[in-house]
């Protein structure tokens, strides 16, 4: 089952594979670079091989990297677009030097522009940003947001718009968060819930379209739009939720990653992801 968690790369991008070791990760998720810093040190031929040895040695795999939080690719501001794209940039490079398959980014806040217009820049953004990457293996994987602010991607019918505008759909793909979907008003707390849930999803984007699933509770309400992460069965979608898509046999090859609070001793994440794979079994 791939199941991991998001692991630091503090002291190198290879430092991952033993952290998500300890914890008992299949698969993991990390930033490939400082998240909170537009330009990034670059990757060394050292660090490359130091990464892919640590890969063998671990089996854990794939590798998903998540996106800085910085990038908004239909900010209002040129200049702050323009950093976007190009750090996006950086990051597929990134991704194409690990052997990484999958690069997730949040759509983007449209920050007043409105709904339809931040959807029409991200598709250029991302038009232009596949034109430069020709050739490219690593996927754009569109995140489900909850909804905060002016944040876009909350419903379905976006994200499928979204992807409409995008030329080269091949390097499409879709990342559902737990906690951003219940928040945005899909509830998966209950078997009804989570199988009209999933029915829509594939109605409208298509499940051949997921590629990663974040698991993380939710502090907030169904419907909220509060983007508040909580431990596995602690918050507003509790066991039952978990405990569906844990044994979702549709979901089993998808990388589920958990992005809850922790410590520097990651003791949390072993208790989530012992939880999670408890559910396998539970009746």
């Amino acid at each position: 089952m791939l199941l991991g968690a998001h692991m630091s790369i503090s002291g190198g991008v290879h430092t991952a594979f033993e952290r998500g070791k300890h914890v008992g990760c299949t698969t993991m998720q990390i930033f490939s670079k400082n998240n909170n810093q537009w330009q990034g040190k670059p990757l060394t031929d050292l660090d490359i091989i130091n990464y892919k040895k640590e890969a063998k040695k671990t089996s854990i795999q794939p590798v998903v990297v998540h996106s800085s939080y910085l990038i908004n690719l239909c900010a209002k501001d040129k200049t702050t677009l323009k950093k976007s794209r190009d750090a996006f940039f950086d990051e597929l490079n990134r991704c194409r030097r690990l052997g990484i398959p999958y690069f997730i980014f949040h759509p983007g806040s449209h920050v007043g522009q409105g709904e339809d217009t931040g959807l029409k820049i991200i598709a250029e953004s991302l038009n232009m940003l596949h034109e430069r990457t020709k050739g490219y293996r690593v996927k754009s994987v569109v995140e489900i947001t909850a909804g905060q602010g002016s944040n876009l991607g909350y419903r379905f019918e976006q994200i499928r718009k979204l992807i409409r505008m995008v030329e080269n759909k091949r390097r499409m793909g879709v990342c559902i968060d737990t906690c951003h979907l219940f928040a945005a008003g899909y509830d998966i707390s209950s078997e009804k819930g989570y199988k009209q849930t999933f029915q829509t999803f594939d109605d409208i984007i298509g499940l051949k379209r997921l590629m990663v699933i974040h698991l993380n509770d939710s502090k907030g309400a169904l419907g909220s739009r509060l983007d508040r992460h909580e431990h596995i069965g602690k918050g507003q979608i509790g066991d039952t939720g978990f405990s569906l898509i844990m044994k979702d046999k549709r979901f089993r090859d998808i990388p589920k990653i958990l992005e809850t609070p922790k410590g520097e001793n990651m003791t949390e994440d072993i208790i989530n992801l012992k939880r999670l794979r408890g559910y396998v079994n539970r009746k």
